[in-house]
């Protein structure tokens, strides 16, 4: 498709502001939004109930003691519920035959905030005050959580002694595959293989495979470690990925592993997608290199058309691009141990927006120019490592902070969440309209065989090109923010800021969670989620269905495979303030307590599906 965005989105009829005369709701949803104003709690649509499942400190392994705040170890943690919760997944059990009121969830634990764990610190003098056993608390809260899940008489539920359930930590053995695997930058004094790292971090967001695994990504991985980036071999490599010796956490005070003076390649260990057999416990998480090195925020999969598996993925940095990976081998859905190995053998592309609306996908291979010897590329491995450099070099287009980046089940076509972006080095291209963007946007991705309405039985998600517009230009439309929404949207809708995290439903609806981050108290609008058709009179309104208490962010979100539950991770409430004197107390408010991240399970009362 040609014409350029600025013609797509106004063929979609998207304005700027309220419609004239407007009187009925053209939205398929048709819940009344809860207010759109920050509140100490959570707030949820009319007729719908939002209940807390689990949260920071709650046991996940059978056994583990419960959360004590005066006395909180590695070994207690290591059992227990992680911080700051992001991605879920839902996996239903295969034997379970009420597979939406019975399953697995997938839990991301981003990262921690010492000030909200422990009394007597705050943001500028936890790094000074952090000990070893205060450390090793903090690695215990990073990673994962699987824990089983089940519904009984409309209130979901732990089971407390699941044979599932598991933790996965920063100290949790994982092996390394595909390209990158065993090769010298990847070595280390502890690892001399290159083959098995040593946990996870800063697991933001992630996806489910179409073969039952859960893929979870490896974002701002630098700021955890110490040292002199400049002195070491891998100094240019370093400062590409933003690595300046001036980290959040204390842990290369005790740990070797985490002061590049040190070990100066083990940085390059992280920066990964790791997968994840949540249906086997024993089974070893793997990071998958063939998928790039660099700031991932997730990582979902679609299949082609020829049956082969697509993880699109973006890099959650301003300025930064979107990819895709194409395997080599097809999906065989009888065969899940064979579909386990299709993430090693493939091609990696990142992505070049034309001004016209047309998409290339430029491959990442190495030993064609300029990826080759002659810009310090030795192997296949080398271009893994050092996927942004590659990526600078082919000319890939760089975006306002690519987040999640999902293919609609329904209509085929992939929506890239860009958060926004107040840190432009290139000016508007089109398909990063404007520029700053504090606000971000949505663009919507037209692959072949994606064009029509419902299609999604022939899509060539493996394609070298495609086409692309606007969805929506978040922001308040009765402002001078350029937004661009549904015309109907002050009158029906709610405005948003920086989409991140997304999903659908079984209609194809998009389902937007947001995350304002310090923009949240100038914005004067919590953040949530909000539920958004893609097609026909209600395109590009959105609708508020979930408000997330003060200083969080929305995550997640997970419906099970009927709709009638949607689960969202709240995470960070209270962010910005101390465990002495917490902004809000969610979602225990016990004034012994402070806040916890935690996952919400929303339900109808009635047992509808979410949004009918």
């Amino acid at each position: 498709m040609g014409g350029g965005a600025m013609g797509l989105a106004a063929a979609a009829t998207l304005l700027s502001g309220p419609a004239a005369g407007a009187r009925t709701n053209p939205s398929s949803l048709k819940f009344r939004q809860p207010p759109h104003r920050i509140s100490d709690t959570h707030q949820i649509a009319s007729g719908y109930r939002a209940d807390v499942l689990i949260g920071w400190g709650d046991a996940v392994v059978a056994g583990t003691p419960a959360h004590d705040l005066e006395n909180q170890t590695a070994a207690a943690q290591s059992g227990q519920f992680g911080t700051n919760n992001d991605f879920i997944g839902y996996l239903p059990l295969p034997t379970e035959s009420r597979q939406s009121a019975h399953g697995l969830l997938c839990v991301n634990h981003e990262y921690a905030n010492a000030e909200l764990m422990w009394p007597g610190l705050t943001r500028s003098d936890k790094f000074e005050k952090m000990t070893a056993a205060m450390a090793a608390v903090e690695m215990a809260a990073h990673g994962h959580s699987v824990i089983e899940v089940k519904r009984h008489a409309g209130r979901w539920s732990v089971t407390s002694d699941s044979r599932f359930a598991r933790r996965i930590t920063a100290t949790t053995p994982i092996r390394i595959s595909g390209p990158a695997a065993g090769h010298a930058r990847l070595k280390t004094a502890a690892d001399t293989t290159g083959k098995q790292a040593l946990g996870t971090i800063n697991n933001c967001a992630g996806g489910v495979t179409p073969w039952g695994t859960v893929l979870i990504a490896e974002e701002n991985f630098h700021g955890y470690f110490t040292g002199d980036p400049e002195g070491t071999p891998e100094a240019m490599n370093h400062a590409r990925m933003g690595l300046k010796g001036r980290p959040w956490y204390a842990w290369g005070r005790f740990d070797a592993r985490f002061d590049v003076s040190r070990e100066p390649r083990e940085p390059n260990r992280f920066g990964w997608i790791v997968e994840i057999d949540p249906y086997d416990p024993n089974a070893v998480p793997v990071k998958r290199t063939a998928l790039g090195r660099f700031k991932h925020e997730g990582a979902n999969v679609a299949l082609d058309i020829s049956g082969r598996a697509v993880a699109y993925t973006g890099d959650d940095q301003a300025n930064e691009y979107l990819y895709k990976f194409v395997s080599k081998d097809r999906m065989e859905p009888a065969r899940r141990d064979a579909n386990r190995r299709l993430l090693d053998k493939g091609t990696l592309f990142v992505a070049r927006f034309d001004s016209d609306g047309t998409l290339i996908w430029l491959p990442l291979t190495w030993g064609t120019a300029p990826l080759d010897q002659a810009n310090g590329f030795a192997s296949q491995a080398d271009v893994l490592i050092e996927t942004r450099r590659a990526a600078d070099l082919l000319g890939a287009t760089p975006m306002d902070r690519p987040e999640d980046v999902e293919a609609n089940p329904v209509n085929g076509r992939v929506y890239v969440m860009l958060t926004n972006n107040t840190r432009r080095d290139f000016g508007d291209d089109g398909a990063n309209p404007r520029g700053p963007n504090p606000h971000g946007h949505v663009l919507e991705i037209i692959p072949p065989g994606a064009e029509g309405e419902g299609a999604n039985n022939s899509v060539g998600h493996a394609s070298p090109q495609a086409s692309w517009r606007i969805l929506l230009k978040a922001g308040d439309p009765s402002a001078a923010h350029d937004a661009e929404y549904h015309p109907a949207t002050a009158e029906f809708g709610s405005w948003l800021a920086a989409p991140d995290n997304c999903a659908f439903d079984n209609h194809g609806r998009l389902w937007i969670a947001t995350d304002q981050g310090s923009k949240q108290r100038r914005n004067n609008i919590p953040d949530g989620l909000y539920g958004c058709d893609v097609a026909g009179p209600g395109r590009a309104l959105p609708r508020l269905l979930f408000a997330c208490p003060k200083g969080a962010e929305m995550c997640g979100p997970a419906f099970t495979p009927d709709n009638t539950t949607l689960f969202c991770a709240v995470q960070h409430p209270g962010e910005g303030s101390t465990f002495d004197a917490p902004s809000t107390r969610w979602p225990d408010f016990d004034p012994r307590r402070p806040p916890r991240a935690g996952v919400v399970a929303i339900t109808r009362p009635d047992g509808k599906p979410i949004g009918e």
